[in-house]
C-alpha cells in the first residue's frame, strides 16, 4: 500500500508564504518524478511544478520566480515552497508521485495522487 500525506497548506495575506511538504510511504522501490498540481473552483487541474529523480524542475509560467521545488530522496517526500503569493494562487494543492512498488515477487509502477491540501490567499 503506497500513500501520500500532504501538509502545510492554509490560509495567508497576499504576498506571504506557505510551503507545503508531501511524504511518500509503503512498499516503495523508487521515486522517479514528483509534482504538485492545483485545481481552483471551476478550473482544470493544472500542473504546478514538478521534479525528476535527478533533481530537474520545470514550473508552469505563472508561478516561476515564486515557487521552488524541491524533494528529499531519503524521507521520501517533496517540498513545494510559495512566497508572494496571489489570490489567484488560491486552490486544492495536490501532490503526485510516478513510482515503482513492491508487489509479490515484482516490481510495478503507479502513479499516486494525495489527499489534497487548501491553500486560500486573501487579497
Amino acid at each position: 500500500q503506497v500513500q501520500l500525506v500532504e501538509s502545510g497548506g492554509g490560509l495567508v495575506q497576499a504576498g506571504g508564504s506557505l510551503r507545503l511538504s508531501c511524504a511518500a510511504s509503503g512498499s516503495i522501490f523508487s521515486i522517479n518524478a514528483m509534482g504538485w498540481y492545483r485545481q481552483a473552483p471551476g478550473k482544470q487541474r493544472e500542473l504546478v511544478a514538478a521534479i525528476t529523480s535527478g533533481g530537474s524542475t520545470n514550473y508552469v509560467d505563472s508561478v516561476k520566480g515564486r515557487f521552488t521545488i524541491s524533494r528529499d530522496n531519503a524521507k521520501k517526500t517533496v517540498y513545494l515552497q510559495m512566497n508572494s503569493l496571489k489570490p489567484e494562487d488560491t486552490a486544492v494543492y495536490y501532490c503526485n508521485a510516478d513510482l515503482t512498488y513492491y508487489s509479490g515477487s515484482y516490481n510495478r509502477q503507479g502513479d499516486y495522487w494525495g489527499q489534497g491540501t487548501q491553500v486560500t490567499v486573501s487579497s
